[in-house]
Protein backbone atom coordinates (compact mmCIF):
# COMPACT_ATOMS: atom_id res chain seq x y z
CA UNK A 1 0.00 0.00 0.00
CA UNK A 2 1.49 3.38 -0.51
CA UNK A 3 0.46 6.81 0.62
CA UNK A 4 1.18 10.09 -1.30
CA UNK A 5 2.06 12.78 0.31
CA UNK A 6 1.46 15.70 -0.48
CA UNK A 7 3.47 18.85 0.73
CA UNK A 8 7.14 18.90 1.83
CA UNK A 9 8.70 16.71 4.51
CA UNK A 10 9.31 18.27 7.97
CA UNK A 11 13.10 17.72 6.89
CA UNK A 12 12.40 20.33 3.73
CA UNK A 13 10.77 22.73 5.74
CA UNK A 14 13.47 22.36 8.10
CA UNK A 15 16.20 23.05 5.84
CA UNK A 16 14.52 25.58 3.48
CA UNK A 17 13.69 27.68 7.20
CA UNK A 18 17.73 27.27 7.99
CA UNK A 19 18.24 28.79 4.17
CA UNK A 20 15.89 31.37 4.84
CA UNK A 21 17.67 32.71 8.07
CA UNK A 22 20.87 32.16 6.25
CA UNK A 23 19.50 34.61 3.65
CA UNK A 24 18.27 37.28 5.68
CA UNK A 25 21.59 37.55 7.45
CA UNK A 26 23.61 37.72 4.21
CA UNK A 27 21.49 40.73 2.86
CA UNK A 28 21.78 42.20 6.54
CA UNK A 29 25.04 42.26 6.22
CA UNK A 30 25.24 43.98 2.93
CA UNK A 31 28.44 43.27 1.60
CA UNK A 32 28.03 42.95 -2.30
CA UNK A 33 29.75 43.32 -5.38
CA UNK A 34 26.38 44.44 -7.34
CA UNK A 35 25.78 47.68 -7.51
CA UNK A 36 22.27 47.84 -7.38
CA UNK A 37 22.52 45.35 -3.79
CA UNK A 38 24.75 47.67 -1.72
CA UNK A 39 21.18 50.22 -1.23
CA UNK A 40 18.39 47.84 -2.13
CA UNK A 41 19.73 44.51 -0.21
CA UNK A 42 18.64 45.80 3.77
CA UNK A 43 14.93 46.65 2.29
CA UNK A 44 14.95 42.87 0.64
CA UNK A 45 12.24 40.74 2.73
CA UNK A 46 12.85 37.09 2.19
CA UNK A 47 9.50 35.56 2.22
CA UNK A 48 9.87 31.68 1.95
CA UNK A 49 12.39 29.38 0.81
CA UNK A 50 11.44 25.96 -1.15
CA UNK A 51 13.95 23.03 -1.33
CA UNK A 52 13.34 20.29 -3.69
CA UNK A 53 12.77 16.70 -2.18
CA UNK A 54 16.30 16.00 -2.72
CA UNK A 55 17.83 19.18 -0.79
CA UNK A 56 19.76 20.09 -4.03
CA UNK A 57 18.12 23.31 -5.08
CA UNK A 58 16.45 26.09 -3.51
CA UNK A 59 14.20 28.82 -4.32
CA UNK A 60 13.92 32.39 -2.02
CA UNK A 61 10.81 34.03 -2.82
CA UNK A 62 11.69 37.40 -1.96
CA UNK A 63 9.92 40.87 -1.72
CA UNK A 64 11.65 44.16 -2.21
CA UNK A 65 10.03 46.61 0.11
CA UNK A 66 9.18 50.32 -1.63
CA UNK A 67 11.38 49.46 -4.37
CA UNK A 68 10.69 50.32 -8.62
CA UNK A 69 13.33 48.16 -10.15
CA UNK A 70 12.45 44.45 -8.93
CA UNK A 71 13.72 42.67 -11.60
CA UNK A 72 16.86 44.34 -11.52
CA UNK A 73 17.04 43.68 -7.95
CA UNK A 74 15.86 39.60 -8.90
CA UNK A 75 18.79 39.14 -11.76
CA UNK A 76 21.71 40.96 -9.58
CA UNK A 77 20.75 38.50 -6.52
CA UNK A 78 21.03 35.64 -9.28
CA UNK A 79 23.89 36.78 -10.15
CA UNK A 80 25.32 36.42 -6.30
CA UNK A 81 23.81 33.19 -5.79
CA UNK A 82 26.92 31.48 -5.57
CA UNK A 83 28.00 33.99 -2.68
CA UNK A 84 24.82 33.27 -1.01
CA UNK A 85 25.60 29.91 -1.50
CA UNK A 86 28.61 30.11 0.53
CA UNK A 87 27.09 32.22 2.94
CA UNK A 88 24.46 29.49 3.58
CA UNK A 89 27.17 26.78 3.75
CA UNK A 90 28.68 28.45 6.53
CA UNK A 91 26.11 29.07 8.76
CA UNK A 92 24.26 25.51 8.07
CA UNK A 93 25.59 21.95 9.31
CA UNK A 94 24.25 20.93 5.54
CA UNK A 95 26.04 18.05 4.13
CA UNK A 96 25.29 19.69 0.66
CA UNK A 97 24.58 23.35 0.35
CA UNK A 98 21.71 23.85 -2.08
CA UNK A 99 21.69 25.92 -5.41
CA UNK A 100 20.11 28.90 -4.94
CA UNK A 101 17.76 30.84 -7.26
CA UNK A 102 16.03 34.19 -6.11
CA UNK A 103 12.24 34.86 -7.61
CA UNK A 104 9.53 37.47 -6.69
CA UNK A 105 7.64 36.71 -4.22
CA UNK A 106 3.49 37.77 -5.85
CA UNK A 107 1.74 36.20 -3.10
CA UNK A 108 0.60 39.36 -1.74
CA UNK A 109 -0.28 40.43 -5.60
CA UNK A 110 -2.64 37.55 -5.89
CA UNK A 111 -4.05 38.35 -2.67
CA UNK A 112 -5.02 41.63 -3.62
CA UNK A 113 -6.90 40.35 -6.58
CA UNK A 114 -8.79 37.89 -4.99
CA UNK A 115 -9.31 40.93 -2.42
CA UNK A 116 -10.55 43.10 -4.85
CA UNK A 117 -12.82 40.38 -6.84
CA UNK A 118 -14.26 39.48 -3.60
CA UNK A 119 -15.83 43.17 -3.14
CA UNK A 120 -17.19 43.51 -6.35
CA UNK A 121 -19.39 39.82 -5.54
CA UNK A 122 -23.06 41.07 -5.54
CA UNK A 123 -24.14 40.72 -1.61
CA UNK A 124 -27.21 38.19 -2.08
CA UNK A 125 -28.60 39.92 0.79
CA UNK A 126 -28.93 42.82 -1.20
CA UNK A 127 -30.83 41.62 -3.82
CA UNK A 128 -33.05 39.79 -1.96
CA UNK A 129 -34.90 42.68 -0.51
Amino acid sequence: MTTKKSGPSQRQLRVAEQIRHALVETLQRGKFNEEVLIDAAPLVTVAEVRTTPDLKNATAYIMPLGQDNVEEIVTALNNSAYYFQKQVNRSSNLKFTPRIAFKIDDTFDEAAKIDELLKNIPKYADEEE
